[in-house]
Protein backbone atom coordinates (compact mmCIF):
# COMPACT_ATOMS: atom_id res chain seq x y z
CA UNK A 1 0.00 0.00 0.00
CA UNK A 2 1.20 3.51 -0.81
CA UNK A 3 0.23 6.99 0.29
CA UNK A 4 0.61 9.39 -2.62
CA UNK A 5 0.82 13.05 -1.66
CA UNK A 6 0.76 15.67 -4.41
CA UNK A 7 1.28 19.40 -3.93
CA UNK A 8 -0.22 21.17 -6.96
CA UNK A 9 -1.34 24.59 -8.15
CA UNK A 10 -4.80 25.62 -6.94
CA UNK A 11 -5.95 26.15 -10.53
CA UNK A 12 -5.13 22.53 -11.46
CA UNK A 13 -7.30 20.85 -8.80
CA UNK A 14 -10.38 20.29 -10.97
CA UNK A 15 -8.31 18.88 -13.84
CA UNK A 16 -6.43 16.53 -11.50
CA UNK A 17 -9.61 15.38 -9.74
CA UNK A 18 -11.43 14.71 -13.02
CA UNK A 19 -8.43 12.86 -14.48
CA UNK A 20 -8.17 10.68 -11.35
CA UNK A 21 -11.88 9.82 -11.56
CA UNK A 22 -11.46 8.83 -15.23
CA UNK A 23 -8.52 6.60 -14.19
CA UNK A 24 -10.71 4.88 -11.59
CA UNK A 25 -9.23 6.63 -8.55
CA UNK A 26 -12.22 8.08 -6.71
CA UNK A 27 -11.16 8.33 -3.05
CA UNK A 28 -8.99 11.39 -2.40
CA UNK A 29 -8.37 13.86 0.38
CA UNK A 30 -7.79 17.53 -0.49
CA UNK A 31 -6.53 20.38 1.67
CA UNK A 32 -5.30 23.94 1.28
CA UNK A 33 -1.63 24.43 2.15
CA UNK A 34 1.00 27.12 1.72
CA UNK A 35 4.69 26.84 0.97
CA UNK A 36 7.52 27.86 -1.26
CA UNK A 37 10.12 26.21 -3.41
CA UNK A 38 11.91 27.43 -6.51
CA UNK A 39 9.04 29.53 -7.77
CA UNK A 40 8.98 33.20 -6.87
CA UNK A 41 5.93 35.39 -7.22
CA UNK A 42 6.28 39.14 -7.05
CA UNK A 43 3.43 41.41 -6.02
CA UNK A 44 3.13 45.13 -5.58
CA UNK A 45 1.77 46.56 -2.34
CA UNK A 46 1.46 50.35 -2.04
CA UNK A 47 3.88 50.80 -4.90
CA UNK A 48 6.57 48.55 -3.41
CA UNK A 49 7.62 45.22 -4.84
CA UNK A 50 6.92 42.45 -2.32
CA UNK A 51 7.87 38.76 -2.59
CA UNK A 52 5.48 36.79 -0.38
CA UNK A 53 7.10 34.02 1.67
CA UNK A 54 4.37 31.44 1.20
CA UNK A 55 2.39 30.59 -1.92
CA UNK A 56 -1.05 28.93 -1.67
CA UNK A 57 -1.17 25.38 -3.04
CA UNK A 58 -3.42 22.32 -2.88
CA UNK A 59 -2.39 19.10 -1.16
CA UNK A 60 -3.97 15.93 -2.54
CA UNK A 61 -3.54 12.69 -0.60
CA UNK A 62 -4.48 9.32 -2.05
CA UNK A 63 -4.06 5.91 -0.41
CA UNK A 64 -3.75 3.19 -3.05
CA UNK A 65 -2.86 -0.46 -3.34
CA UNK A 66 0.57 -1.04 -4.93
CA UNK A 67 -0.82 -1.87 -8.37
CA UNK A 68 -2.51 1.57 -8.61
CA UNK A 69 0.53 3.66 -7.59
CA UNK A 70 1.98 4.19 -11.09
CA UNK A 71 -1.43 4.87 -12.63
CA UNK A 72 -2.16 7.47 -9.95
CA UNK A 73 1.22 9.21 -10.27
CA UNK A 74 1.11 9.29 -14.09
CA UNK A 75 -2.43 10.69 -14.02
CA UNK A 76 -1.48 13.48 -11.60
CA UNK A 77 1.59 14.40 -13.66
CA UNK A 78 -0.40 14.65 -16.90
CA UNK A 79 -3.22 16.67 -15.34
CA UNK A 80 -1.14 19.01 -13.15
CA UNK A 81 1.67 19.88 -15.58
CA UNK A 82 1.42 23.36 -17.10
CA UNK A 83 0.99 23.11 -20.85
CA UNK A 84 0.44 25.54 -23.64
CA UNK A 85 2.09 26.89 -26.72
CA UNK A 86 5.71 25.80 -26.42
CA UNK A 87 5.33 25.06 -22.69
CA UNK A 88 5.78 21.60 -21.23
CA UNK A 89 5.88 22.12 -17.50
CA UNK A 90 6.88 25.15 -15.46
CA UNK A 91 8.44 25.98 -12.14
CA UNK A 92 5.71 25.74 -9.51
CA UNK A 93 3.76 22.85 -11.05
CA UNK A 94 4.27 20.92 -7.83
CA UNK A 95 5.71 17.75 -6.39
CA UNK A 96 4.58 14.18 -5.73
CA UNK A 97 5.69 12.15 -2.72
CA UNK A 98 5.18 8.39 -2.45
CA UNK A 99 5.26 6.85 1.02
CA UNK A 100 4.96 3.20 2.02
CA UNK A 101 1.88 2.71 4.16
CA UNK A 102 2.14 0.21 6.96
CA UNK A 103 -1.55 -0.24 7.63
CA UNK A 104 -4.98 1.07 6.68
CA UNK A 105 -8.03 0.54 8.88
CA UNK A 106 -11.62 1.38 7.97
CA UNK A 107 -13.14 2.76 11.18
CA UNK A 108 -16.72 1.83 10.35
CA UNK A 109 -16.06 -1.91 9.82
CA UNK A 110 -12.64 -2.53 11.35
CA UNK A 111 -11.45 -3.83 7.96
CA UNK A 112 -7.65 -3.78 7.57
CA UNK A 113 -5.13 -3.66 4.76
CA UNK A 114 -5.71 -3.14 1.06
CA UNK A 115 -9.41 -3.93 1.23
CA UNK A 116 -9.89 -0.98 3.61
CA UNK A 117 -8.63 1.43 0.98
Amino acid sequence: MKLITAIIREAQLDQVREALIEAGIVRITVGHVSGHGQQKREEFYRGKKVVPNLIPKIKVEIAVNDEFADITVDTIIKAARTTGEGINGAVGDGKIFITNMEECIRIRTGERGGSAI
